[in-house]
């Protein structure tokens, strides 16, 4: 069995936040892939499921982010699993709109969700890196995570969430890089492949030269005419 998290908010408010693309990425799964209705549990939200041959239990904390670590220690302990169980999809400034990482263990870099579940759990998880970009500046970082996304980001957002249904399945059995490559796919579709030019026709054949008539002279008079 193994854990997804996403990390968000609850409530109403913050639902279309950039903070909460962890919610939304566990949500587009739930739907896409037939899991049970949500319920409330372990301080949070659960719902479970199928992945190829993997049972999920997706979880929402309904703790606020900065306490998010205490949903997941629960779960995580009532269920006896370790942190390499538990994958957590987060919002990531560092990396651009639309990009996906997936890395196990390393630092929180400075994300209350994630310094959250390092102080439950420790490090040794894996991570869903989602990007939604950086405001520029260090003291507008709150304001913009806690602000919806816009609506110029509607399209890649919308492509970022297929592409993550797309290779979830892969994500639970282990293969990081089939679900990169799903999302990829999504993000960049394949292009058409170039169309070769074609071969020139061959020419049609000329008309047919005429056969030489035949030489109907006499050996004499062949020689006769060679000293012509």
């Amino acid at each position: 069995m193994q854990i997804f998290v996403g990390l968000g908010n609850p409530g109403g408010k913050y639902a279309g936040n950039r903070h909460n693309i962890g919610f939304m990425a566990l949500d587009r799964i739930a739907g896409d892939h037939g899991f049970g209705p949500w319920k409330a549990r372990f301080q949070g939200e659960i719902s479970e499921g199928r992945l190829g041959g993997d049972k999920v239990l997706l979880l929402k904390p309904a703790t606020f982010m900065n306490l998010s670590g205490q949903s997941v220690g629960e779960a995580m302990r009532f269920f006896k699993l370790e942190p390499g169980d538990v994958t957590v999809f987060h919002d990531e400034l560092d990396l651009a709109p639309g990009k996906c990482r997936v890395k196990t263990g390393g630092g929180h870099a400075g994300h209350n969700g994630l310094r959250s579940i390092h102080q439950h759990i420790g490090e040794a998880y894996r991570r869903v890196r989602l990007g939604i970009g950086h405001p520029g500046r260090k003291e507008a970082v709150a304001g913009y995570v806690l602000h919806d996304f816009a609506k110029a980001e509607e399209g890649w957002l919308d492509d970022l969430m297929r592409g993550i249904s797309d290779g979830a399945a892969a994500l639970a059995d282990g293969d990081a890089g089939g679900f990169q490559n799903k999302v990829a796919l999504r993000m960049t579709p394949a292009r058409a492949p170039r169309a070769r030019p074609e071969a020139a026709a061959p020419e049609a054949p000329g008309p047919a030269e005429p056969a030489p008539e035949a030489d109907r002279r006499s050996p004499l008079q062949r020689l006769a005419d060679k000293f012509r």
